[in-house]
């Protein structure tokens, strides 16, 4: 494999059509590429052993084979023979995320002109992208994509996201109860918090296969303007994200609590300045040098541990926003 380094996003996009051959990650761990705000939950979760099985079975049984159906009869199975170009795609990230081609979840290409992708399914997972993203992305861009999906598959994040789904709907007992409601809606917050983590998961694992960062920033770019980017800088793009999280002043900074209170994704800009913050601390390029956590070693991961990763990788966030609140925050602890 070569070893050459990963260019930097600010590299202009015309240089980046040609994907460099990545380096393989023997054995790597998806805790490699999990968010400690996401890896902290996961890790907890899959201590939840006999209810994981439970949720399995029953999807499989009912409305997970309606989703394999449904695609099955109404999109394009990708392989070998169909949407070659796609599959061979397909395969070079799973390589690199050293994941065998039989263990890989089927991939379908479904009629939708935007840029689109989602992981489904818990037993057996599958990948859907829109069609639209093959016209809109490069190469090293459709990588990333496959590579996020395939990272959501590898993370288990359908079947945690599900258990903690109806972990919500056995909150709706006592909604009726104003007590309840309350806590209702700070638990949806706090799932559609955890889920914004996992997406911030699923971008680094596409960054680790597809090893160039300016493709992972100009994928986020066509998510926020489109597939054209000819009249695109992306680094003034992620100077944009620097607008979005320090401007303003205290108005913002509530409009932006409420905005993505709901939201299971983060908005493109911030997610594109939280791929670019990874490879500037330093993590990103450890793991390309070999140094990353192996799944030989998962059994032995501590849910403490995790948790006060995930407990820093919030405080670390806290301390060095430029977010008015956080500042405003930060001077009154400060003061006393």
């Amino acid at each position: 494999m070569s070893d050459q380094q990963p260019p930097t996003p600010e590299q202009p996009a015309e240089s980046q059509q040609t994907p460099r051959e990545p380096t393989v990650l023997r054995g790597i761990s998806t805790r490699a590429w999990e968010h400690p705000a996401d890896r902290g939950a996961l890790v907890a979760l899959r201590e939840l052993r006999g209810f994981d099985v439970v949720m399995r079975k029953l999807s499989g049984m009912l409305s997970e084979r309606a989703i394999r159906l449904m695609f099955l009869g109404s999109a394009i199975k990708v392989d070998r023979h169909q949407y070659s170009r796609v599959y061979d795609a397909y395969l070079n990230v799973a390589a690199v995320l050293d994941v065998a081609e039989s263990d890989l979840p089927d991939l379908y290409v479904a009629r939708n002109p935007d840029l689109f992708g989602m992981c489904i399914g818990i037993d057996n997972p599958l990948i859907v992208i829109g069609s639209g993203s093959l016209d809109m992305l490069d190469e090293s861009e459709l990588r990333f994509l496959l590579a996020h999906e395939l990272g959501h598959a590898l993370s288990g994040h359908g079947l945690y996201r599900t258990l903690l789904m109806v972990l919500l709907r056995l909150t709706t007992s006592v909604a009726w109860i104003p007590v309840g409601a309350v806590g209702l809606r700070v638990i949806t917050a706090a799932l559609n918090e955890w889920q914004r983590k996992s997406e911030l998961s699923a971008d680094r694992a596409g960054l680790l296969a597809v090893q160039d960062p300016a493709a992972a920033v100009r994928f986020m770019a066509k998510m926020a303007g489109g597939g054209d980017l000819s009249d695109v800088d992306t680094a003034a793009f992620l100077e944009q994200a620097k607008e979005y999280e320090s401007g303003g002043d205290l108005r913002e900074s509530f409009l932006k609590l409420a905005l993505l209170e709901q939201r299971s994704h983060d908005f493109a800009v911030a997610r594109a300045a939280s791929i670019k913050a990874w490879v500037d601390d330093g993590e990103y390029r450890d793991y390309l040098a070999g140094d990353y956590p192996r799944r030989e070693d998962d059994e032995g991961a501590s849910i403490s541990e995790e948790a006060k990763a995930a407990a820093k990788s919030y405080k670390d966030v806290f301390e060095t926003s430029g977010d008015p609140l956080a500042k405003l925050l930060r001077k009154v602890r400060d003061g006393f």
